[in-house]
């Protein structure tokens, strides 16, 4: 959940949608992300909008407290309830994230979720995830986190190697996350992720292949990998200024991300998305993919963004402010923005082109579509699909997929 929000119209102090956005939505998927800003420690590269205890300490007092939260993210869900009215849909994928889940007791995750269940309804095979950092959980709390309904979990791997975990600031040990996926099978979790970081400062091949290995041999059926990002105001960004550690660039990345490619293949995974594999279709999340595909999720917590039927708005980011919005009986929303047909037309392209499935042809403008032609010719589409009328990159058009995007949006 990014910390910067965008700019945007005021939102209705009661939430309220405009009448076209849940026009035709009997036939979206519908999902709910549940954002639980609170953190142990600050990892050096995060720019997402979490906040340790000191920093909330004398900000927000009591509502930006810990112990209230999961009665303040269930008062948002009653809210999407009356700003929802009669959608008879049940919500198909729930996913907590954060921060730090699982800092909050198990006993409140299953609140949220158990808000959503009663007002919503879940769907008789609802994905329902949160994500995980390992040293915040154990067998008992993995049991707890499965008897209320959680079917998914995604730990923060992140790296193998002690010495990449200490740039990035991580505080669990190298074999910890591995052992969390053999805990979270035997507490009866049906999908388990591991999240992993390439190109962090200091890291070598070597030091990559180790944490593939690593997280493939754990045995989960879903490893997310993706290139580290310097934000601008993360400590991380400031050692790099100062000269402390190294910057990594481009071509590392691409070099780490072809060895990711190599090594998942080898092991069964395949890419569904850029920076994501799966072992078969029923381990890919499900709640990304609503994302990427343009359905409709409610995001409820600090900062969180939603979108309903090309209408897309955003919550206050601080969660003392947050909460008190709720407390008084407004929407915590801090602006909206309602997409034209270009702008939906555009984001289709941008997202979608991720996936391994494409997107259409017929979605591009006629620059768009002499760009496609080029990308074809330079092997950055696959021929196949594009003589069926879908523009998907190889895996070479994978490593310039952002270049690629540019070019196809115009």
């Amino acid at each position: 959940m990014p910390s910067a929000l965008p700019d945007g119209e005021p939102m209705p102090e009661d939430g309220a949608l405009p009448g076209h956005a849940l026009a035709g939505a009997a036939g979206r998927p519908l999902g709910f992300y549940l954002h639980v800003p609170y953190c142990a420690t600050r990892c050096g590269y995060c720019d997402f909008n979490t906040y340790t205890a000191s920093e909330l300490r004398g900000s927000g007092g009591a509502l930006a407290s810990r112990d209230n939260y999961a009665d303040t993210v269930a008062a948002e869900i009653r809210l999407a309830r009356e700003v929802l009215g009669a959608d008879p849909r049940p919500v198909e994928t729930v996913f907590v994230g954060g921060g730090t889940p699982t800092l909050l007791p198990a006993a409140d995750l299953g609140r949220m979720l158990a808000a959503v269940r009663e007002e919503f309804g879940l769907a008789p095979d609802a994905e329902i995830t949160t994500e995980a950092n390992p040293e915040s959980v154990d067998p008992r709390y993995l049991a707890e986190l499965r008897e209320a309904g959680f079917n998914r979990i995604s730990f923060g791997m992140q790296s193998a190697r002690q010495h990449v975990l200490k740039i990035l600031d991580r505080t669990h040990t190298p074999g910890r996350p591995e052992a969390c996926v053999a805990e979270a099978r035997a507490a009866g979790f049906d999908h388990v992720n591991l999240d992993l970081i390439y190109g962090t400062p200091g890291e070598t091949d070597d030091d990559w292949r180790a944490s593939l290995d690593a997280a493939i041999g754990a045995g989960p059926d879903h490893v997310s990998a993706y290139a580290l990002i310097v934000e601008e105001g993360t400590q991380l960004a400031r050692r790099i200024r100062r000269g402390e550690v190294p910057m990594t660039d481009d071509d590392v990345h691409a070099d780490r991300y072809l060895i990711a490619e190599e090594r998942f293949t080898a092991a069964g995974f395949h890419w569904y998305e850029v920076s994501n594999w799966a072992t078969s279709a029923a381990g890919r999340c499900r709640h990304n993919e609503l994302y990427w595909t343009g359905a409709d999720w409610w995001g409820a917590g600090p900062g969180a963004h939603s979108h309903v039927g090309g209408v897309r708005w955003w919550n206050a980011k601080h969660p003392g402010a947050y909460a008190q919005a709720l407390a008084e009986g407004r929407s915590p929303g801090a602006g909206r923005e309602i997409l034209a047909d270009e702008d939906r037309r555009v984001e289709r392209i941008l997202l979608e082109l991720r996936l391994a499935d494409g997107c259409p042809l017929d979605l591009l403008a006629p620059a768009g579509a002499r760009a496609a032609a080029r990308a074809l010719a330079d092997g950055l589409l696959e021929p196949g699909p594009y003589d069926r009328g879908r523009a998907v990159l190889t895996l070479r058009g994978r490593l310039l997929a952002d270049a690629v995007v540019r070019d196809l949006v115009d």
